[in-house]
């Protein structure tokens, strides 16, 4: 039941909405964006042919309710690495998250790459995203930066992957190769958070890939909604007890973003199921919009 009415609320963010309006449209470099108000919540879209699927959303009733549940599962890693110093996040969207972890982790540095100049102007106008000291926003592709920043021999021990365009993730953000840039700007304790859709026709093959690359991988997912969160390490994972204390200790400060951790401690599958044979994603066999279509 509760998958059905998660299927029908993916559905409803599909659609268009009656009394929806929109207050912002624009043509970037990349990709076309959307503001979408309808009733307290305001919402980020990036528009393709096929769909028109919320990035981020929101609430101006209460700004600080984290309205989707991936963006409260990408709090996960916190169950393994709970007081990252270095934070490193891919795709910014409407800027939410590295608000709630200025306020969890207030003295974590955050890098934000984000590629497209536009959608960090569009956070900061609608979406009351305000960098603080502690923030660095790049306005960069996440291979160049992590390229430069491994020539730096720059680390972070707590790195999310949210970068999507209006169908799914950019495909050269997807590859062995790619994942492999990701660890090695990883710590040796770090995490490693990604957001994917676990009903994606590359369901097997992307998690094949961060298999091979990490040699501890876990998969969070929800009846509530069909995204999934990959969760990796280099080092084995705590304990499930362990993994348990450190959601219980996120209960009281997690209420104020309308967020409970301890179904991410329970649903940390440290073994996610997928194809023997499937074939990994590498930057010579990345057919993501292929497969995707089947």
């Amino acid at each position: 039941m509760k998958r059905l009415a998660a299927v029908l609320a993916l559905a409803l963010a599909l659609s268009p909405l009656a009394q929806a309006e929109i207050i912002h449209e624009e043509r970037s470099l990349y990709r076309n964006i959307l503001v979408r108000d309808q009733g307290s919540e305001r919402c980020l879209l990036f528009t393709v042919r096929r769909s028109n699927r919320n990035q981020s959303c929101l609430d101006r009733d209460d700004p600080d309710r984290l309205i989707f549940p991936y963006a409260r599962m990408m709090l996960s890693g916190l169950l393994v690495t709970p007081a990252p110093k270095r934070i490193l996040m891919v795709g910014l969207g409407g800027g939410t998250l590295p608000k709630v972890f200025s306020v969890l982790t207030p003295q974590a540095q955050q890098d934000l790459v984000e590629i497209d100049e536009a959608v960090v102007t569009v956070a900061k106008r609608f979406f009351d995203f305000t960098p603080t000291a502690q923030m660095a926003v790049h306005v960069q592709d996440a291979r160049v930066f992590l390229k430069r920043a491994a020539a730096r021999g720059t680390t972070w021990d707590y790195i999310m992957l949210d970068a999507f365009t209006g169908d799914y993730i950019p495909e050269h953000l997807m590859t062995k190769e790619f994942l492999e840039e990701v660890r090695a700007a990883l710590t040796d304790d770090g995490v490693l958070v990604a957001n994917t859709f676990a009903s994606s026709a590359l369901y097997d093959a992307e998690t094949a890939t961060y298999a091979a690359v990490f040699p501890a991988l876990a998969e969070i997912r929800l009846d509530e909604t069909l995204n999934r969160i990959l969760v990796a390490q280099k080092q084995p994972f705590p304990d499930e007890a362990t993994r348990l204390a450190a959601a219980e200790a996120l209960r009281r400060p997690l209420r104020r973003f309308a967020s409970n951790p301890l179904p991410l401690a329970q649903n940390f599958n440290v073994a996610p199921p997928f194809s023997a044979s499937a074939r990994l994603l590498t930057d010579q066999y990345a057919p993501v919009n292929l497969l995707q279509q089947r």
